[in-house]
């Protein structure tokens, strides 16, 4: 298997100003914030961000300057409430936000995660989004061929670059997720590049006779960066640190 191990410096190099980035975990948990300071440190701007409940990742790059579109559906500090970054640009025009539903966000990463064009959803029939997304072109309302009933399809998410944080991988790109694994393994698979970052590398051993969360075949980079969710926390090694990630990202 190729050895995709690599310097924070050489993923971070692998996103380019424009892309559309999805990044791992919710709100609070599990988000990659090591790859995320080095990716602002290393200037990268003009970014697009998808994904369903993000938090203190996305927050911190709103306020770094480092994004201008956002599709999502429940940006969230938990009992912090609204991110106020996030808010503030949306309300005076700096990001352009489209508004998802969690489970139209779902059908759309499964859909690009499985290769196919679109994936059918329900749900959000008679919802204001509809006419908002089938502008945008991400959904498109069409007559069921069996019933004749309406039907919304969701047209296949997938990001330029999915980074992933978890609790172990090897060099090949194989990674285990510990706890929650939220939507990442489809994330994973949908992104056109992967890039994982793990708190700790094993051998290629440690997974023989084992499932991976996510398989290398699906992974570009893998980069060693322990405690690299910190402040948000990581299942079973470290809870999140609120206080910390409110001074990351207020003001």
């Amino acid at each position: 298997m190729p050895d995709k191990l690599v310097s924070m410096e050489e993923a971070v190099s692998l996103v380019k100003e424009g892309q559309t980035i999805t990044i791992s975990g919710i709100s609070f948990y599990r988000n990659p914030m090591a790859f995320v300071f080095a990716l602002e440190k290393a200037g990268v701007r003009g970014l697009g961000f998808v994904d369903r409940e993000p938090g203190v990742g996305l927050e911190y790059m709103v306020k770094k300057g480092m994004v201008r579109r956002v599709r999502a559906a429940m940006v969230s500090l938990e009992w912090f409430g609204i991110p106020v970054n996030f808010r503030r640009s949306v309300e005076r025009g700096e990001i352009e936000f489209l508004e998802d539903t969690c489970g139209a966000f779902m059908a759309g990463i499964r859909a690009g995660a499985f290769g196919i064009p679109f994936m059918p959803v329900r749900g959000v029939l008679g919802s204001d989004l509809v006419a908002l997304h089938e502008r945008a072109g991400t959904w498109k309302v069409v007559s069921d061929p069996f019933t004749g009933e309406d039907v919304v399809l969701v047209r296949a998410i997938v990001p330029d670059v999915a980074v992933i944080h978890c609790h172990r991988a090897d060099p090949s790109g194989n990674a285990e997720i510990l706890g929650p694994v939220y939507e990442d393994e489809f994330k994973a698979r949908a992104a056109k590049v992967t890039i994982i970052t793990a708190e700790e590398i094993v051998d290629e051993d440690y997974f023989r006779g084992k499932r991976p969360s996510i398989h290398s075949e699906h992974v570009t980079a893998v980069v060693h960066a322990p405690g690299g969710a910190k402040p948000t926390g990581m299942y079973g090694l470290y809870p999140a640190d609120f206080e910390a990630c409110w001074e990351l990202v207020s003001g």
